[in-house]
């Protein structure tokens, strides 16, 4: 029998060192500096303007954490991107996921340094702390943090959006409409791969102007528009599809059900409703981000909450959906479907 070993929880316990290197590096813009080149320590403490203090040890440890890679050693020795870090965290990249990270780093490090009030409290621990203001309140009323807030979804999604494009069987269908499309990746990514379909991104007029900016750099005006919808307070528009990328989890159960009945209103006999999450498994003993992201919803906004498929089911059938199905999407993130 093996001796027990706390090297887990330590790895675990401190991993608050690891993330927070990671973080750094991206907002210091580290990984996008290297590009496809290498330079000493040196050459890179003067191109992010760091102290000397810096150099090696921040460099190293990213080496260490296997997230840069390095020729030589000592003061000659050449750090480099990996090939996971060039693809995802070099701003150039149609593949960069950094503005997760970088507003992990803004945001949501500090309010994670609460998590215990919010476990006895219930009670949000982000900007409303401060301000008395929600946290979408404060980013309507910063265009750059707003900007920043749809970078970092567009980052967290962009792999789930390109495999539902590739996944779901979109060839019976003729319109989609993307409630809460932020900056409109997955009416882009969905476009591409299907063209049949007729596509709306719907949120806010101030995330429509951003949104419609995208889809016309991408060249894709043509097969999608943005549409302002208040999804609170409008009906969707009528289509054969309605998606929605991580938005159910941001609320309460009777704002989950009222989403879930405008998207059934919303929808054809045979149309689909599809949300985007990172579903916590049904017995909820192995999605451990799926369950840190339903915490994360306990430190933005309290009441809020993710969620399994088996749960997915019990709402879409109390609407009058006929039937759901679960769809593995990227990492730990699931479409979960349903049909009226």
């Amino acid at each position: 029998m093996n001796a027990l070993n706390p090297a887990r929880i330590f790895e675990v316990g401190m991993a608050c060192w690891p993330s927070r290197v990671l973080q750094t590096a991206v907002k210091l813009g580290l990984f996008t500096a290297l590009g496809d080149k290498s330079m000493t320590g040196r050459e890179l403490q003067k191109a992010l303007d760091l102290h000397d203090r810096a150099n090696p040890d921040f460099f190293d440890t990213l080496v260490a954490l296997k997230f840069l890679d390095r020729d030589g050693d000592g003061p000659e020795g050449r750090y480099r991107n990996t090939q996971e870090t060039a693809t995802f965290l070099v701003k150039t990249s149609p593949a960069y996921i950094g503005g997760f990270l970088e507003m992990a780093h803004d945001r949501l490090y500090r309010f994670w340094g609460d998590l215990d009030i919010a476990l006895k409290t219930g009670e949000p621990q982000n900007e409303i702390k401060i301000s008395g203001k929600s946290m979408f309140a404060e980013l309507y009323a910063k265009p750059e943090r707003l900007e920043q807030f749809m970078d970092a979804m567009t980052g967290a999604s962009l792999g789930n959006f390109i495999a539902l494009a590739d996944k779901f069987d979109f060839s019976k269908y003729k319109t989609l409409t993307d409630i809460g499309g932020a900056a409109g990746v997955l009416s882009m990514m969905v476009a591409r791969a299907h063209p049949n379909l007729d596509i709306r991104t719907a949120d806010l007029p101030e995330v429509t102007k951003i949104a419609q900016r995208k889809i016309d750099a991408a060249g894709l005006s043509d097969r999608i528009k943005a549409v302002n919808v208040d999804f609170f307070e409008d009906a969707f528009p009528k289509s054969d599809v309605i998606t929605m990328g991580m938005i159910l989890h941001d609320w309460d159960l009777p704002t989950k059900m009222m989403l879930i009945r405008k998207a059934y209103d919303a929808l054809p006999e045979g149309g689909a409703f599809i949300v985007i999450e990172a579903l916590i498994d049904d017995a909820r003993r192995e999605n451990a981000f799926g369950m840190m992201m339903s915490l994360n919803m306990l430190v933005e906004f309290g009441v809020a909450f993710d969620y399994t498929g088996a749960d997915f089911t019990r709402w879409c059938k109390e609407a009058g959906f006929k039937r759901t199905e679960v769809i593995p999407l990227a990492g730990q993130s699931s479409a979960a479907v349903a049909y009226k």
